[in-house]
This record gives structure tokens, sequence and C-alpha cells, in this order.
């Protein structure tokens, strides 16, 4: 999958939002915290498992505990609630219908998986 760059404009509302945040962690160094959350929005948007995170983000799992803190801290929901209204942040969120299923989820019959025989279960 292609790597996730956020528009100048998209980021600089994202920063002013974290830097009202005590709980998330902007630090001194942008780049580093832009390229944080452009990993989480390649996770979103890929589905992917996180040791699969490119390298450009970074290492996997610093970048999985600071998003599994803001999880915990009730970061990202904020965000998602502060960021909802805003047309220009829309691609930024995910939803149901970004979010791959396996065949089998959408209740589909097990001849039309790929790689099916269509024999039993």
């Amino acid at each position: 999958m292609s790597t996730v760059r956020l528009e100048d404009t998209q980021w600089a509302k994202i920063r002013a939002f974290l830097k009202t945040e005590p709980n998330a962690y902007v630090g001194k160094n942008e780049v580093e915290c832009r390229r944080f959350v452009e990993a989480a929005l390649w996770m979103s948007r890929s589905g992917s498992q996180w040791r699969l995170l490119p390298d450009e983000y970074g290492k996997w799992n610093s970048v999985y505990k600071r998003f599994a803190r803001g999880c915990n801290n009730g970061v990202w929901e904020r965000m998602l609630v502060h960021f909802a209204e805003d047309p220009d942040m829309e691609n930024g969120m995910i939803d149901s219908t970004v979010v791959r299923a396996h065949p089998c989820a959408a209740g589909a019959p097990k001849k039309w998986w790929p790689g099916s025989t269509g024999v039993g279960p």
C-alpha cells in the first residue's frame, strides 16, 4: 500500500488540536509527531498488522505503544469528535465503509471464497 501523507493544512489543524490535549505527546519535534500521525493513518487505511508498518514511519512497536496510549487516554476519540464536522478532515477518519472484511464476514457462501472448492465446510 502506498504511503500516507497529510496535507500541510490538515497537519496544521491536527497539530493545533494535539497541543490542546494534555495526554497527547506532541513534543518539540514536529516532524516526528507528524510521522506518527501519518503512521496511525496508514494503519487505519491498510488494516495491516502493526509489525508490517513500513520502516519510514518508525519502529512499529514504538508507534503501536504511542497509539495505544492515545487510545487509553481517549485522545483519538476526542480527535474524532473534534473533527467530525470539518469537511476538510473527512479523509482522516475511519468508519465501517473503509474497513475491509473477509467475504465470510458478509455472509458469502463458501463456494465464492477465493481458492475454495465450494465443497463442504
